[in-house]
């Protein structure tokens, strides 16, 4: 697996249909962009996010060049910390270790290429698997803030995972 920069021309079309349905989406994105996701929606969304936090979008290839999945990163240099988003995975592709293979790809060049001291993200402990696939490359809750999310009549906690540089696996 490789990392490239995502090109919106050449890589949209394939990511896009990975969301199926409105609650993956939003455990995905938490409702920042409209489902089913749409090119200039999802455009503005990267445009957004690189004005106020400077993250960047990247997809995650085969060693072929098939793209398998995708996500966004951006770094605060007062904390020293890097914060992953909006992690994809191709659904054909789950329970294969890709997920897992592809977030310590992340993590690897977040550190290396930012300098941070650590990494964290948010995800909503009722996506159990990806919060099993962040544990499982070493990722630890920091904080959990119960019912943060309304989705539909659900209420969804927000848990605040990291991964210190000191403490990769």
């Amino acid at each position: 697996m490789k990392l490239r920069p995502f090109e919106i021309d050449k890589d949209f079309d394939i990511i896009k249909d990975w969301i199926t349905d409105e609650r993956t989406h939003a455990f995905w994105c938490a409702n920042h962009t409209n489902f089913p996701l749409e090119r200039e929606d999802f455009s503005l969304l990267l445009k957004e996010i690189k004005e106020m936090f400077g993250d960047e979008p990247y997809v995650a290839t085969s060693d072929e060049g098939e793209v398998e999945g995708f996500f966004c990163f951006g770094f605060n240099q007062e904390t020293k910390e890097a914060m992953l988003k909006f992690v994809m995975l191709d659904g054909s592709k789950r329970g294969k270790g890709l997920g897992k293979e592809m977030i310590k790809l992340a993590v690897d060049y977040i550190f290396e290429k930012t300098g941070a001291e650590a990494v964290q993200l948010n995800v909503f402990p009722e996506n159990e698997r990806a919060k099993k696939c962040y544990e499982g490359v070493g990722f630890v809750e920091r904080k959990l803030t119960p019912g943060a999310f309304k989705f539909k009549d659900e209420a969804w906690g927000r848990c605040n995972m990291i991964l210190r540089k000191e403490d990769l696996k």
